[in-house]
């Protein structure tokens, strides 16, 4: 390494693809004759209690866009911190954050429902339970492989896709807390996308001859089901006082957008419900749908042999409103769904209760027509 009294004229002179020249005036400042550019470079030994930890170099900055003077300020500074011990090239310090401190941090100022909260928690809890308490550094894509094989084994394919959409969101998050975790582990595995599920067609007059025999609060139940498209909870969480009869809305509190979403109820929906009030005012209680017997105090299952699951009966909703003539964007909104494009996020469903009122009127009309009803 030849030793150069610098001047910007020889630098300018020194040949590419000739190797490396020490500044004779300034210790540690270096310059870089590569192939196709040259580059200042700082260059010095960590010390640390009297012992040579490593040598270190330090890019500066290119010949060609630094002058010398310049050059030289910035590698005094730079062996200013090799000089006292310091290692300009290390990365941050491992915080050592573990999984489940990741997963505290994950809910912080994010609006998520308690229901999705719940479903990380228990992945964590039930199948990453060997992972939450160590550092998310030390998982290996190794671990990640012989956990997803491990779970497939044992829980299934949808499960452990599941489990593993969880620890690649935590992993991610411990990233943008800890700048040394590099990679996300989980990359190592190819996770499939959920499932779409199929949803079989309904006999709508089988349907309303088999609704008609239940009990009248299972039945109304499952007809509010059919004609509103409403998500399980969304349905069971009604309270008294949402249902505006007179003006045939209902405000549903329990939706999975958490926003505020006004269900407007076609004449039939709303003749169910006062019914339904009507009769059970005696029981005295704030639910829509009351039980007594239920710890709640309200119906939480609403399962009934031979008749379909809410999911399947929102599904089936959907279809049946494209079969009625109702446009796009009224059935999604209906539905509490976004409409795409960022015009959507304009569109406020709770000011639109009249006018999609009629929209689920011609739903209910024809689904009345197909059980014949």
């Amino acid at each position: 390494m030849a030793i150069v009294n610098f001047t910007e004229a020889r630098i300018r002179d020194l040949p590419l693809g000739s190797g490396i020249y020490r500044d004779e005036q300034v210790k540690g400042l270096l310059v870089v004759c590569h192939r196709t550019t040259k580059t200042f470079a700082a260059q010095g030994d960590v010390r640390r209690n009297g012992r040579h930890v490593r040598t270190v170099r330090v890019k500066i900055d290119r010949c060609d866009r630094m002058n010398l003077r310049e050059a030289r300020r910035r590698a005094k500074e730079l062996m200013s911190q090799i000089q006292s011990g310091e290692d300009p090239t290390a990365g941050p310090d491992e915080t050592g954050i573990t999984l489940s401190q990741v997963m505290d941090r994950y809910f912080d100022g994010r609006d998520l429902s308690d229901r999705t909260e719940e479903g990380y928690r228990y992945h964590l809890d039930k199948y990453l339970k060997n992972f939450k308490n160590r550092a998310v550094a030390d998982i290996t894509r190794s671990d990640v492989r012989d956990l997803y094989d491990s779970l497939r084994r044992r829980s299934g394919d949808t499960t452990a896709a599941g489990v593993m959409r969880t620890l690649r969101a935590m992993v991610n998050e411990a990233r943008r807390i800890d700048e040394t975790i590099e990679g996300n582990p989980v990359s190592s595995i190819r996770v499939p996308q959920p499932r779409r599920r199929e949803v079989g067609e309904i006999d709508l007059k089988d349907w309303w001859t088999k609704s008609a025999a239940l009990l009248p609060i299972r039945r109304d139940v499952h007809r509010m089901f059919m004609f509103s498209g409403l998500r399980r909870e969304s349905l069971l969480t009604i309270k008294r006082d949402d249902v505006d009869v007179r003006r045939k809305v209902v405000n549903v509190r329990h939706m999975k957008s958490r926003k505020p979403f006004m269900l407007p109820l076609s004449d039939f929906m709303a003749d169910v419900l006062a019914k339904r009030m009507e009769s059970d005012s005696r029981i005295g209680s704030e639910w829509l749908w009351p039980s007594p017997n239920s710890e709640s105090g309200r119906v939480m299952e609403p399962r009934e042999d031979g008749l379909p699951s809410p999911h399947v009966y929102r599904h089936h909703w959907r279809t049946q409103s494209i079969a009625a003539g109702v446009p796009y964007a009224e059935s999604a909104l209906l539905l509490d769904q976004r409409l795409p494009g960022a015009s959507g996020g304009y569109v406020h469903q709770s000011h639109l209760a009249d006018h999609l009122r009629a929209y689920q009127q011609k739903v209910t009309d024809h689904l009345l027509s197909e059980m014949g009803a």
